[in-house]
């Protein structure tokens, strides 16, 4: 029997003046409006903020839609939004490359590159 994934979930921490968030688990349809709401709270606060998806395991076109709406709204908020890399030779890793969301997001390897 395989085992279920891990239940989403987002750390959210303060570090150096930005919202680092850290995701866990599978980014989708359900679970996708709570880091929109988390995010859109820091960017209308004024604050930057860093979307670590180092630790999700799966992200569909929900998560997509999220992040490309993030950077939109920072950028009218005059904020900025940085993303961190997924693991390599992951599926999440593989939909950030084939999405282009390599080419269009402020993407890092690493969170304390942001900025």
């Amino acid at each position: 029997m395989a085992t279920p994934p891990d239940e989403f979930s987002i750390a959210a921490n303060d570090r150096d003046g930005r919202a680092h968030l850290t995701l866990r688990g599978e980014l989708d349809l359900a679970t996708a409006p709570e880091l929109e709401q988390l995010v859109n709270e820091r960017l209308d606060a004024g604050q930057e903020v860093v979307v670590d998806l180092r630790g999700l395991e799966f992200m569909d076109s929900s998560g997509i839609r999220v992040l490309v709406a993030a950077h939109a709204r920072a950028a009218r908020t005059d904020t900025r939004l940085f993303v961190v890399r997924p693991a390599a030779a992951t599926a999440v890793a593989k939909i950030v490359e084939v999405s282009g969301l390599d080419g269009e997001l402020n993407i890092v390897d690493d969170p304390a590159q942001a900025g």
